[in-house]
């Protein structure tokens, strides 16, 4: 599947843009692809910390809050 996207850039950034590679849609591609996964990630700690300080019983250890985030990012890389 393909769309055709118009954008309005100032003239420099498109120069700069373009010596850089970026208005490839290979490339445009990717960086779409990246930040698509840097929001999952996001949203998916938001959801972990809010998890975690609704949990009955005395607040979190910084190791124990360290351990959910390292069990949830081993979770996304087998995902």
């Amino acid at each position: 599947m393909s769309i055709t996207i118009q954008l309005d850039l100032p003239e420099g950034l498109i120069q700069q843009a373009r010596q850089m590679g970026l208005l490839d849609g290979g490339r445009v591609a990717e960086l779409l692809a990246e930040e698509v996964r840097r929001r999952k990630a996001g949203q998916d700690f938001k959801k972990v910390l809010d998890e975690v300080r609704s949990a009955p019983g005395e607040p979190p250890t910084m190791d124990e809050v360290s351990a959910e985030v390292k069990a949830a990012r081993a979770e996304r890389r087998r995902a």
